[in-house]
């Protein structure tokens, strides 16, 4: 079976389902992400920061690179242009990979201009380094600025979208503005799987929770990168296409909204390496 896709301003097809890596590594990675890939994932999602790059690199060695859309993200620590430029070739080389079909600016950093760092996204992307650039938990605000400094269309953001978090007002900016929306812990790192409304649904369907979830998001044309270290999950995670959701019940979820984030809270914390800002 084939993934449905998002098509991208440059044209290239997003599968609506990625194989999500965030805190996953050594054996259990590399047994999981070739459970993904042997039931028919094509999209991997990886960073910098999840520090994993060189088992995935071991993994799609393996298999045919011209069938994987690969993702990676460069720290907001690294967003100056120079360290920008590093980040991307020092990913290239742990994944064992001339390019990546999607890189993203993986947090925005206020010490740090946005312009230089999408001058250094567009460079690579000339250089043929990197095919889509896109950012990452990014408000509307923020958004609305990359497009506006950007030489290179923003095919892309992640951010934490579930049922308990759904943001209407930035969803609906990014799809006015072209921009798909990636759902980074769409099942908000499993809490959700304790919604009373999703366990009644997922009972009423035969699915699992997670299928619930992730069949609401690709409904609200939302990618969803659920993340696994269970082969049997890793592959209902992608079963989600034969099969459709009831208005009601697509209604009943879209009131589970309670604007509560599992990651992605209002404040940053400055202190650590993350954004290398720290005093």
């Amino acid at each position: 079976m084939t993934t449905p896709t998002a098509t991208l301003p440059s044209g290239d097809e997003l599968p609506l389902v990625g194989f999500g890596t965030w805190d996953i590594g050594g054996e259990t990675l590399r047994e999981a992400l070739r459970a993904a890939l042997d039931a028919g994932y094509t999209h991997v999602d990886t960073a910098e920061g999840y520090m994993n790059e060189d088992e995935i690199g071991e993994v799609i060695a393996d298999y045919d690179r011209e069938e994987l859309f690969l993702t990676s993200k460069v720290l907001p620590k690294n967003l100056a242009y120079e360290s920008v430029i590093q980040s991307c070739e020092a990913s290239l080389e742990r994944l064992g990979t001339d390019y990546l079909d999607l890189y993203l600016i993986h947090w925005p950093n206020p010490a740090i201009s946005l312009r230089e760092t999408l001058r250094a996204m567009a460079h690579l992307r000339e250089e043929g380094l990197v095919r889509n650039v896109g950012v990452s938990n990014f408000s509307a605000y923020q958004l609305s600025c990359a497009h506006h400094v950007s030489d290179v269309p923003i095919a892309v953001n992640q951010i934490e979208f579930h049922p308990w978090l759904q943001r209407p007002d930035l969803v609906e900016y990014c799809h006015e503005t072209d921009t798909v929306v990636e759902a980074a812990a769409p099942l908000a790192r499993t809490e959700i799987f304790d919604d009373e409304v999703v366990r009644e649904l997922a009972d009423e369907y035969g699915k699992t929770p997670a299928q619930i979830v992730l069949r609401w998001a690709v409904e609200r044309d939302v990618v969803v990168l659920p993340k696994s270290s269970s082969p049997e999950h890793v592959r209902e995670n992608l079963s989600l296409f034969d099969w459709e959701l009831d208005a009601a019940d697509r209604r009943r979820l879209d009131e589970r909204d309670r604007d509560a984030p599992v990651y992605d809270t209002r404040a940053r914390d400055w202190t650590g390496d993350v954004y290398g800002i720290s005093e």
